[in-house]
């Protein structure tokens, strides 16, 4: 199970995977009520929440999150482990 820094940094790589594709980023802000601002001020704050919130929006659907594993460089099953971490 990965530590709390481990999984907000894993987290944090799986957003800014997240944002770097345009259809993704927009479906997460629109899913999620977030503007641009208030998740720039959230991520950058380490808000677990926040992050908790990304990785689950990945597991929603497995291809994205098969595809942003796969750019980050781990395994879907590290960033599920790091969503309940980061519930915890």
């Amino acid at each position: 199970m990965p530590t709390t820094n481990d999984a907000e940094a894993l987290a944090l790589a799986a957003l800014a995977a997240t944002l770097k594709d345009v259809a993704r980023a927009h479906r997460f802000l629109d899913l999620t009520g977030l503007g641009v601002e208030e998740l720039r001020d959230r991520a950058m704050a380490g808000d677990r929440t926040l992050l908790a919130a990304i990785l689950a929006f990945l597991e929603s659907h497995e291809p994205d999150l098969v595809a942003i594993a796969t750019a980050v460089e781990t395994t879907p099953a590290a960033l599920v482990a790091a969503r309940a971490e980061l519930e915890a």
